[in-house]
């Protein structure tokens, strides 16, 4: 099976031959995937190198002629560090793109916490009218990759992973699957967690909601499976980025019910042991046993 990161270079490359308003802007890192994409459309596949502020200014730019940049490097370098020009040179300017990124919150342990970022969905947060997409496998990634293209002139960040679920799921962009239902609580899995949650969940009542679009947060869902709840209902979030990030839409969603809500995530505190992804998974406690007894603690 490809990598998200390789099924983003062979569906982009094959989306530019049919659209000639596309563009890719890369930092060098990703260039190889885009090969024989950069001979054939030299004018709209471009290399600014290790300039990653330059990288969103380039796209801000081509998406104010009418092109629709794709814009992709690690997570730490295209949100993090140039943060200001994707506020001000696609928010301010009222144009849109789509951001495109790899790496995450530890998917290269090796690299180090300058090449983690399990602040960016958050950070995005703070901007208005951004379209954040988690896919868990390479074919959900395609689906949002391709909707994302397609989105007129919309703001989309799509966070791929090298984490990923062992099957894919039928899924429609924007919209919350339900995998399982039950009467106990409702677990909302995002993205590459799927498949840890229901090892995690496994003989427990309870609903999992699995979401591949976390911006719009799919709040008819979570109404939807809360009311079917008597009296009050519990969520657990488990994201594959900062804890709690999406706990505030779980409180919109369910104002006016009576509810609680539990957010796991990756904690504020740094894991200076990077060891491998299924390690960092354990030392965040969100392993399939840590998360047994987190979720099942919260729902006693």
């Amino acid at each position: 099976m490809d990598t998200m990161r390789e099924r983003f270079a062979s569906v982009v490359s094959r989306l530019l031959e049919d659209d000639p308003r596309l563009a890719v802007v890369l930092a060098e890192i990703g260039k190889d995937g885009f090969t024989n994409a950069a001979r054939a459309h030299p004018d709209r596949v471009i290399n600014v190198g290790i300039r990653e502020q330059l990288l969103i200014g380039v796209g801000g730019g081509l998406a104010l002629t009418g092109m629709r940049p794709i814009l992709h490097t690690f997570a730490s370098f295209l949100v993090e560090r140039p943060f200001e020009q994707v506020k001000l040179d696609f928010g301010h300017q009222g144009v849109g793109g789509v951001l495109v990124s790899a790496a995450g919150s530890y998917d290269w342990p090796a690299g180090g916490y300058t090449h983690m970022a399990p602040g960016d969905v958050a950070l995005l947060d703070t901007l208005d009218g951004w379209t954040v997409h988690v896919p868990g496998h390479p074919d959900e990634a395609e689906t949002l990759l391709r909707d994302a293209a397609a989105a007129g002139d919309d703001s989309v960040y799509v966070r791929l992973s090298a984490h990923s679920n062992a099957a894919p799921r039928d899924i429609v962009p924007g919209r919350f699957l339900t995998v399982r239902e039950g009467r106990r609580g409702v677990v909302i899995a995002v993205g590459p967690m799927l498949d840890g949650v229901l090892t995690a969940v496994e003989g427990l009542d309870v609903t999992v909601l699995y979401a591949t679009t976390v911006r719009p947060f799919d709040a008819l869902a979570v109404r939807a499976t809360a009311g079917s709840a008597a009296g009050g209902v519990d969520v657990v979030l488990v994201e594959p980025y900062l804890a709690g990030t999406s706990t505030a839409a779980v409180n919109d969603a369910l104002a006016d019910r009576p509810h609680r809500v539990l957010g796991l995530g990756i904690p504020r505190r740094e894991l200076r042991r990077y060891g491998t992804i299924d390690e960092h998974l354990a030392g965040q406690g969100l392993d399939p046993v840590a998360l047994r007894e987190r979720i099942s603690a919260f729902l006693r």
